[in-house]
């Protein structure tokens, strides 16, 4: 009734205000009245817009999380692998112009006494010189052996016959030496280099009678060192065998000397893994924190205040921070490590007590956290993680899929409803287009009706 009455006051004014006399016959305003039919509906589709933006705002909320949670994901993975960052072994040389090492992970800790008496070396010869890189040479045969290799002839004919084409011939026939021209003050040269160092790689050029001679330039030998005075000879400069675990790498000979290797856990590389772990433990956390206090800007909790998930993942994050395991030496607890819970949920480490942890016992430490060691912290943080983060079965991923089915919700309603909207907007202008037709044509009836009165009285 009130709807009905709202309509008819509205048809009453846009009437009156658009007539210039003040009566009848100026029409109404059409849009006016439309937009006033339609207000309620307009009303209910800005509040499912509204809702739409919500739900957007959360969406926008929770990747943010959801993309922090997969940064811890991963450093728990690095922290917790068995074979990952925490059983890196690092090897230090006492000289490391002499040799630098590699270990790989599980090496076995220790030292050694190292003696670099020669590198390897690889064999190389030279050509006599001749004018240009162009110039004719003698036709005839190149023999050419490496180490104990079968010798291979390359022929030298019109086809080939300068140094370019020999060059070029040798190359092709792949038989284990690269040539190269070399061009100086004395003229240009073929230069031979084996593809292989050390004494097996040691090159046996011979040319026929009248051809191209060569010069030895470097003997193919191999390295030779002492490793805690046990003779090793190597055909590279990279050995590896000597020492389980390390490779060695040759930088120069020192006969006179005695390098001291140490071989040893990783302190710095562990470190790194563990501060990784806490910084992206903490900034899901204060992600966390953010959606259930009250911000001091706008005094507004997060806009997923209200997500029932976030509040578990929030309290199983801080459930693992808690957990501790026994008969693990004296790792058993993250306090054992230097690592302590703020008020607020979030980590902070001691550098040098897990520094002392690490250095002191680092198998402790590696089983504390080995994801594979059922009833361990690492286990149990590994599985509380992946609960959260896993991209398909986790929480996050199972919220952000039913935000994503509401949002498409709210899009087709509203979509619909819109179509629906400019439906009813039609119908209403013409329903009003022909009231102000009418409106307009009743001056005319009246005038009408007047004349067949008057005629009625004068007769």
């Amino acid at each position: 009734m009130s709807s009905t009455s709202s309509i008819g006051s509205s048809l009453i004014a846009g009437s009156q205000s658009t007539s210039s006399s003040g009566g009848l016959g100026a029409g109404i305003d059409v849009s006016t009245l439309v937009q006033a039919s339609m207000a309620d509906q307009n009303a209910e589709l800005q509040q499912m817009q509204n809702q739409q933006s919500t739900i957007t705002g959360e969406q926008n909320a929770l990747n943010t999380i959801n993309n922090d949670v997969q940064t811890l994901s991963n450093a728990v993975f690095t922290l917790t692998d068995p074979a990952g960052q925490l059983t890196d072994v690092a090897s230090t040389s006492s000289d490391s112009s002499v040799l630098t090492a590699s270990a790989i992970s599980g090496a076995t800790s220790g030292n050694a006494a190292i003696v670099v008496n020669s590198l390897a070396t690889t064999s190389s010869e030279y050509s006599a010189a001749v004018a240009t890189s162009s110039t004719a040479i003698a036709t005839g045969t190149l023999q050419i052996q490496v180490g104990s290799n079968t010798p291979a002839t390359i022929t030298i004919d019109n086809t080939d016959n300068t140094l370019d084409g020999l060059a070029s011939a040798i190359n092709d026939a792949n038989i284990g030496v690269t040539a190269s021209v070399i061009d100086d003050a004395n003229g240009a040269r073929l230069a031979i280099v084996s593809n292989t160092s050390g004494a097996p790689g040691d090159l046996t050029i011979t040319p026929s009678s009248g051809a191209l001679t060569f010069t030895k330039a470097v003997t193919g030998a191999n390295a030779s060192l002492t490793v805690n005075g046990i003779p090793i000879s190597s055909t590279t400069n990279t050995v590896t065998g000597a020492i389980p675990g390390v490779t060695l790498n040759l930088n120069s000979a020192n006969p006179d000397e005695t390098v001291n290797l140490t071989t040893g856990p990783d302190v710095t590389q562990q470190e790194d893994a563990i501060n990784s772990f806490v910084s992206a433990y903490n900034t899901v956390v204060t992600d966390l924190n953010n959606q259930f206090q009250v911000s001091s800007s706008t005094n507004e909790p997060g806009p997923l205040q209200a997500d029932s998930t976030l509040a578990l993942a929030q309290d199983q994050l801080l459930q693992a921070m808690s957990f501790t395991m026994t008969g693990n030496g004296s790792v058993n607890g993250l306090a054992d490590l230097g690592i302590t819970m703020n008020n607020d949920g979030t980590l902070s480490v001691d550098s040098s007590t897990l520094e002392g942890a690490l250095q002191s016992d680092p198998n402790a430490v590696q089983s504390f956290f080995n994801a594979t060691q059922s009833g361990g912290f690492g286990n149990n943080l590994y599985n509380q993680v992946q609960a959260i983060a896993d991209p398909v079965n986790g929480s996050i991923a199972q919220d952000i899929t039913g935000l994503q089915q509401s949002q498409s919700d709210i899009t087709q309603q509203i979509s619909d409803f819109q179509d629906q909207l400019t439906t009813q907007e039609q119908q209403l202008t013409q329903e009003y287009d022909q009231v102000d037709v009418t409106l307009q044509e009743l001056p005319l009836l009246l005038q009408q009706v007047n004349q067949q009165l008057s005629s009625l009285g004068s007769s």
